[in-house]
Formats: structure tokens, C-alpha cells, sequence
């Protein structure tokens, strides 16, 4: 079994940092997609990329709560040496994930203006929200099936295969980026287009693997199994939310800065949610790196491995939040450049300021994420959500509604901070209340 090493803490390295690696790679394809919207139709077509993301975030969401959800499921069975269960668990969430996903396409496309309307499109942008989603929704498959691959594959034992197939369809999408919207100008809709593509390959690519004889896990017959989408579903839940707050965040702050700022302030809130989308994404990489481990040895009812994976996980997320944190305070200026033309400079100095206290939050949010993470691994779903649900919904609405009611429009880039620092004193409690012996 290709979970377990002669090390621990080298088996610890060997998942967190190719999982590192998936999630950046995952965010870099909206991302790239940011880049070249801006440099080749505007930064106003540039704020309709970031007004559709949720719905790209929401698809995330569904996929990873099942891919968490299944994959500790799979890994205990693993760990217990049921490999015929493992497949069918496996079976079931692929053919499941695949009839949500045709669900979500049909009725998206059936209501598509409506859709762009609910996201927050302006009159300003709404034509290119709505532009960017005509192109992108009939690929809903490609998301969900892509991601929750990624996550199996690493159960399966594969974490550095998982990294080449992300990384593959990230150099495609940045090449059918260039290629249709600064070469064929075929604007924000162009963008959508490779992105889907690109996932669509890397779903072939994933399907090499598991329908081929390296792996363990393998496509099977199966019979349906009710209660357990609801034992996934639980396991999942916390993950799942955590994926859905980042799109439900986005949608927020972008309903404040609408009613409080400008569409300026839309274009840097859209720099930060992508330097915050790599921020949080690589807290989740280590949360999602180290589960299949910890639930492989839960499985085994070895509880000591458990516990030293959980502080492998803690001093990771610790170094990983102080460097990335400097790293946005240093080359603020140069990740604004990508996006905005130094031919403004109000808005160019505006954005490097609201990215700097953004960023503070990363000290905290790393702790938070990978906790949950830890709880999801050990079947702990209620601390696991709680965690989810305080930092991604209830305490960062409420903070949204102090921050804003006490300092206006600045008190929206202070938000996160307080927030996480919030759900920080929340995680302690459920961390000392529920972890395991």
C-alpha cells in the first residue's frame, strides 16, 4: 500500500507538497484567466471573471465534498484491507458526481441572465459576466469530475502523479489563452473556453489511471448505497463549505464594495481574491495532503501516527502563512502590475494598500483550515463544520456587518483579519474538546 513509507514524516512530505502544488495550480487557471482578460479587453471585462467566480467556486465545493468525504471513506478502508469496498465507495461517487453535474449544466443554461444577475453583474459588466458563463457552464463536468479526481488519485497513492496532470492542464490553459483572446480576440468568453478544454483533458488524463493497472483503486460494479452519500456527506461537509466560502466571499465583499465603494475598488477587491484564492488554497493543500494519511492510520486505530501528523500539519500551516504573508507585503506592487496598467496609478496604489492588510489574515487562516482538516480526517465532522461554517459564513458575515457599520468602506479590507481571528479562538475550543486521545 503506496499510503505507507519508512518515514512518517517523510510520507507527511510526500502528500502535503504535491497537494500544495494541485491547489495553486487549480487557482491559476481563474487566474491566468484574470491576466489575460485584463491585458486583452480591460479591467472592466476583468471584474466579470471575478463576479462569475463563485459559480466556478460552487462547482468546487459540490466536487470536493464528495472527494473528501469519499476519500476518507476509501482510506480507512484501505487501511483496513477491504479493497473491493473501496472500489465501489469510489464507483459510486464518480457516477453520482456525473448526473449533478449534467443537473447543474441544464438548469444554469436555462437561466443564465438570472444567473449573472444573482452573481452581482453590473449594468457595466453584465454583458461580459454573462458572456463568460455561456461559455464555461457546459463544462460543469469537467470541474467537478477534475477536482474530485485529483483528490481520489492522491488516496490511490499518487500524489506526484496528481501534480503532473494539474500542471499539464494549467500550461494548456495558459497557452489556449493566449491563443483566443490575445490572438483569436475572442474575449472573456475565449477565457472560459480554454479553461474548460483544459479541464477536459485532464480528465482524460485521470482516466488513463484508474482505468489502467498501476493504481488500487478501480472502477467497479455497484450497487447504491444511501447511507453511505450521507456517511460522505458528513465527512465532506466541512471541506465542501470551506471551497464554497471562498466563492461565497467573493459574492459578499462584492455586494459591499458595490454598495459602499466603486467599480474600482471591484477591480482590486478581484487582485486580492486571487492572491487570497492561492493563500487559503495552500492551507487546503495541506489539509487535503495529510487526510488520506491520518484516516489511513485512524483505520488502523493507531492514534499516535494521528497525533504526529496533526503537528506536522500544524508547523507547516505556521510556516507557510508567515512566508506567504511576507511575500504579499514585499512584491504587492509587482502582483498588482499584472493586472492593472501603470497607467493608472490611483488605482495601482489604491489596490497595493487594501492587498496589504488583506493579507494579514493568511497569520491566521492556516491554522484554522488545516484543524478542520485534521477533524475531517478522524471523522469529527461536527468540529470539522463548525470550524468551516465560523470562518466562511457566521463569523465573517458578522464581522462584514460590524467592520462596515463602524469604519465604512475600509472596514471591508479589515474584515478577514477579524474573522479569522474569531474562528481562531472557536478552532481552540474544538480542538481541545473534540480532538482524539
Amino acid at each position: 500500500m503506496r499510503l505507507e513509507g519508512t518515514s512518517l514524516k517523510k510520507d507527511f512530505m510526500r502528500f502535503i507538497v504535491p497537494s500544495i502544488a494541485a491547489q495553486w495550480v487549480f487557482t491559476l487557471y481563474t487566474m491566468v484567466d484574470g491576466i489575460f482578460v485584463a491585458r486583452g479587453v480591460s479591467e472592466t471585462a476583468l471584474t466579470a471573471v471575478n463576479i462569475a467566480m463563485p459559480y466556478t467556486m460552487a462547482l468546487f465545493s459540490i466536487s470536493i465534498l464528495f472527494a473528501v468525504g469519499t476519500s476518507t471513506v476509501t482510506a480507512i478502508l484501505l487501511g483496513e484491507k477491504n479493497g473491493k469496498r473501496a472500489n465501489e465507495v469510489f464507483t459510486q461517487n464518480i457516477v453520482l458526481l456525473t448526473v449533478f453535474s449534467v443537473v447543474i449544466t441544464v438548469l444554469v443554461m436555462a437561466n443564465l441572465e438570472r444567473v449573472a444577475g444573482f452573481l452581482g453583474a453590473t449594468e457595466l459588466n453584465k454583458a461580459y459576466v454573462a458572456e463568460y458563463l455561456r461559455w464555461l457552464v457546459p463544462f460543469s463536468a469537467a470541474f467537478i469530475l477534475s477536482y474530485s479526481f485529483e483528490m481520489l488519485i492522491k488516496t490511490d497513492g499518487f500524489p506526484k502523479r496528481a501534480t503532473i496532470i494539474v500542471t499539464t492542464g494549467a500550461l494548456l490553459n495558459v497557452g489556449l489563452d493566449y491563443v483566443m483572446v490575445m490572438r483569436l480576440h475572442m474575449g472573456v468568453g475565449g477565457a472560459a473556453f480554454a479553461t474548460g478544454i483544459s479541464n477536459t483533458v485532464v480528465i482524460i488524463l485521470y482516466l488513463f489511471h484508474f482505468c489502467g493497472k498501476s493504481g488500487v483503486i478501480k472502477f467497479c460494479k455497484f450497487r447504491m448505497d444511501v447511507p453511505l452519500i450521507g456517511r460522505e456527506f458528513k465527512n465532506g461537509l466541512s471541506s465542501g463549505i470551506t471551497e464554497l466560502s471562498a466563492g461565497f466571499i467573493i459574492f459578499l465583499f462584492n455586494q459591499a464594495i458595490i454598495r459602499l465603494l466603486n467599480d474600482d475598488a471591484l477591480v482590486s477587491y478581484t487582485i486580492i481574491s486571487y492572491v487570497n484564492s492561492l493563500g487559503v488554497m495552500a492551507m487546503v493543500g495541506i489539509a487535503q495532503g495529510y487526510q488520506p494519511l491520518i484516516s489511513y492510520y485512524y483505520g488502523q486505530k493507531r492514534m499516535e501516527r494521528c497525533r504526529k501528523l496533526k503537528k506536522y500539519g500544524i508547523a507547516a500551516a505556521a510556516v507557510l502563512s508567515v512566508v506567504y504573508t511576507a511575500v504579499c507585503m514585499i512584491f504587492a506592487e509587482n502582483v498588482v502590475s499584472l493586472f492593472v496598467s501603470v497607467e493608472m496609478p490611483a488605482l495601482v496604489d489604491y489596490s497595493v494598500i487594501v492587498l496589504r492588510i488583506f493579507a494579514l489574515s493568511f497569520l491566521l487562516a492556516g491554522y484554522n483550515v488545516v484543524i478542520g482538516g485534521y477533524f475531517i480526517a478522524v471523522e469529527e465532522s461536527f468540529a470539522a463544520t463548525g470550524i468551516s461554517l465560523s470562518r466562511s459564513i457566521v463569523a465573517l458575515t458578522v464581522c462584514l456587518f460590524i467592520m462596515t457599520s463602524l469604519f465604512g468602506g475600509a472596514g471591508i479590507w479589515w474584515t478577514p483579519l477579524v474573522s479569522e481571528g474569531v474562528t481562531l479562538i472557536f478552532t481552540g475550543r474544538m480542538l481541545k474538546r473534540y480532538a482524539k486521545p
